[in-house]
């Protein structure tokens, strides 16, 4: 027979603070935090002591604990309101940029993917299009259009372009998985991209396909990707909601 649930406060007290380690206390506090978020512990819409009382459960001073919660505010993990206090939101989806596919990432952060397609459909590549992938301008591509969500939320719109004859799928199959892995299993080996990212507002068509007030922020990203050949074998245009969503870069010396 299981026990009563644990509260916020349980789960807070559970932590582990080690005093002899070299890692500063307030990063440990804001890691615990961030675990237990992610874990499910303390869910969406958990409701926080205020810095006071969590200083005290953790016996850390106020100042270790004002700089944790800060760290966890800048991350997109909680959210603070004056009247109210400090809240847990739903984590932002933190993508690497890498040659991996939206669908792949989010199912490796246990993000729930889910996609509608709305367009599948072979056209004649138009300047811009014909361009992007180095074909003759009217040359047959296959337009795919996608909504994809994370966790039951609208997350991103994909528009890519492929050339036809490199589509050997149906738009059934990208319901549950990726593009990228259904290219992969076509026998088509992927090299790199150029890609590049934007911000701008959203449209209001744009706003209610993706669950956000017109006018609100958008990431864009466009990405032209060669296979192991050198041919260009897809144009990409996606807009990401920036209220859910952060591209993460890695820079080394």
């Amino acid at each position: 027979m299981s026990g009563p649930p644990r509260t916020a406060q349980d789960v807070i007290e559970s932590f582990a603070i080690d005093r002899a380690s070299p890692i500063p206390l307030w990063f440990q506090v804001a890691q615990h935090l961030e675990q237990a978020i992610a874990a499910g512990d303390l869910p969406q819409g958990t409701l926080l002591d205020n810095e006071i009382a969590l200083a005290q459960r953790l016996g850390v001073s106020r100042p270790t604990m004002r700089r944790a919660m800060e760290q966890l505010v800048s991350g997109g993990l909680v959210a603070r309101r004056r009247g109210i206090g400090t809240r847990v939101i739903q984590p932002k989806v933190r993508r690497p940029l890498e040659l991996t596919s939206l669908h792949d990432d989010l199912s490796a952060g246990g993000q729930q993917p889910s996609t509608a397609v709305l367009r599948f459909e072979t056209v004649a590549a138009d300047a811009e299009v014909a361009a992007r992938l180095d074909l003759d301008e009217r040359a047959p591509v296959v337009c795919i259009e996608r909504l994809r969500s994370a966790l039951d939320r609208p997350i991103a719109m994909m528009t890519n372009y492929l050339p036809a004859a490199l589509v050997t799928f149906e738009a059934e199959d990208l319901t549950d998985t990726g593009l990228y892995e259904l290219l992969r299993r076509s026998g088509l080996r992927l090299h790199s991209a150029a890609q590049t990212l934007g911000a701008r507002t959203a449209t209001a068509a744009e706003a209610r396909r993706l669950g956000e007030a017109r006018g609100a922020a958008l990431l864009t990203m466009e990405r032209v990707t060669t296979d192991d050949q050198g041919s260009t074998v897809e144009y990409a245009t996606h807009l990401y909601a920036a209220s859910r969503y952060s591209f993460e870069i890695n820079l080394v010396r």
